[in-house]
């Protein structure tokens, strides 16, 4: 297993405390460390406190700051505003999709998701390669 310097940082905001720890361990079953947020809030401070994230996957529907605030807020900002943001939502409705995307999400998957297609689609918005026979199942 690499270093927690090789592997890529991964922000995880979700209210839902099962959830996020769900990703959290398919993420950590590749070359990723996961941060878990359990608030809007809480994600926007760790990003501005946080030099070093690669990848950011937020929940749309959380307390304090939605993540289609929090997504607005990291497009504001000049350090933040490279770092691909995938949406995560169990509203999986058309207008607010469209606004994510608008903002400029790099992804938006409707909840229950598979967790393989997040790990790959994860791996491969962080610039991980991923051969299909070495994605985590």
């Amino acid at each position: 297993m690499s270093s927690d310097f090789d592997r890529k940082h991964a922000l995880v905001a979700d209210d839902e405390p099962h959830i996020g720890r769900i990703i959290k361990m398919k993420l950590e079953q590749g070359p990723f460390r996961v941060t878990l947020a359990f608030d809007g809030r809480e994600a926007l401070a760790i990003l501005k406190r946080e030099p070093d994230i690669d990848l950011v996957l937020l929940d749309l529907m959380m307390p304090y700051l939605s993540g289609l605030d929090v997504l607005t807020e990291m497009k504001q900002d000049e350090r933040l505003k490279h770092i691909p943001t995938i949406i995560l939502t169990a509203a999986g409705q058309e207008a607010q999709h469209r606004s994510a995307m608008e903002l400029g999400a790099s992804e938006f998957l409707t909840k229950p998701f598979s967790p393989k297609r997040l790990y790959a689609r994860a791996a491969e918005l962080a610039g991980i390669a991923v051969e299909p026979s070495a994605d985590p199942s």
